[in-house]
């Protein structure tokens, strides 16, 4: 397929780790990522800024006038059933979890009022609107487990490329104790276990690559 023929305008919104936006520039598309935080690999198609400024200032960098595809990552530590013990009714952290909530869904319909192709990942957690489907990095060429959620507008549902088989030992890699769900403390992981998988990344961009 031609790279001209098939450029878009491409947003990935909440990243900062380029996995998905650099899976759709190997394909000739112009796509960015903008979080609030500065990009782990400092990309210069990276915009440090809030999504909700930006989504309606595109063309001051870059995207033109139309936006193709979106792309979000909303922050899920609010969010995910995992979190219940701190973010559940009646815990300490729970007006925090409705603050999420509503910055979700305020995220979701201001992409879609501009946007005719829109797609939200976040694991399993309390979003007020169901999954358009569930997928896991198994199913993508990556030997873990992590039950992961696509909410899809315009969008056809995200098909297994490389399904592995489940190990003997039935755990795999990320549920042993050196794994990402089993990761301690620390500051910084929130963003190694929020970080989409390559696998993941490769086939948004190939199978989303058309206008």
């Amino acid at each position: 397929m031609d790279i001209e023929e098939a450029s878009m305008n491409v947003l990935v919104a909440c990243e900062t780790s380029g996995e998905v936006r650099e899976a759709f520039r190997a394909l000739g598309h112009n796509a960015w990522s903008i979080d609030l935080l500065e990009s782990d690999d400092d990309s210069p198609h990276h915009i440090v800024g809030d999504i909700m400024e930006y989504i309606d200032a595109r063309e001051d960098w870059g995207m033109g006038l139309k936006l193709d595809l979106i792309i979000m990552h909303p922050p899920c530590t609010a969010l995910c059933v995992s979190g219940n013990a701190h973010y559940g009714t009646g815990k300490p952290k729970h007006h925090l979890r409705e603050a999420a909530k509503s910055y979700t869904m305020k995220l979701w319909k201001k992409a879609l009022s501009i946007c005719d192709r829109v797609a939200m990942e976040n694991p399993v957690g309390v979003i007020p609107m169901k999954a358009s489907q569930y997928i896991q990095p198994y199913e993508f060429g990556h030997p873990e487990s992590k039950k992961t959620g696509l909410w899809l507008h315009g969008l056809p549902k995200l098909e297994s490329t490389n399904k592995l088989s489940v190990p003997e030992s039935g755990v795999w890699d990320n549920q042993t104790p050196s794994g990402q769900n089993n990761l301690g403390p620390s500051a910084d992981r929130w963003k190694i276990r929020s970080k989409t998988y390559t696998g993941i990344a490769e086939a948004m961009a190939s199978q989303w690559s058309s206008k």
